[in-house]
């Protein structure tokens, strides 16, 4: 199996399998109450897929949770590396940089 795309895709693939666990549900049962592909779910559960917001809303209302539940604790440090979000400070002193440096 590969790597989790990164710590905030584990995390969610993680919090999906517990909670379909702990219902005892299968990975088709939630898939299809979810209306999702099983394939779908299956990359998500293992930290491979990159769920959009409306899955989260739909497997957070298939598991009978809120879907905040599947990004709280998560932040920046949780991204895949190539992503690197700005705060407003951040920003600022990466335009400076941009501007000093041209």
């Amino acid at each position: 199996m590969s790597e989790p795309r990164s710590r905030a895709s584990a995390h969610v693939g993680q919090l999906v399998r517990a909670l379909r666990d702990r219902q005892t549900i299968s990975r088709k049962t939630l898939a299809e109450r979810a209306d999702l592909d099983v394939s779908h779910l299956a990359r998500i559960e293992n930290g491979q897929g990159n769920p959009t917001l409306y899955v989260l809303i739909q497997l957070a209302t298939a598991l009978d949770v809120a879907p905040e539940e599947f990004v709280k604790g998560l932040g920046a440090d949780d991204l895949p590396p190539n992503l690197k979000p700005y705060s407003e400070a951040d920003f600022r002193r990466e335009l400076r940089r941009r501007s000093s440096a041209g």
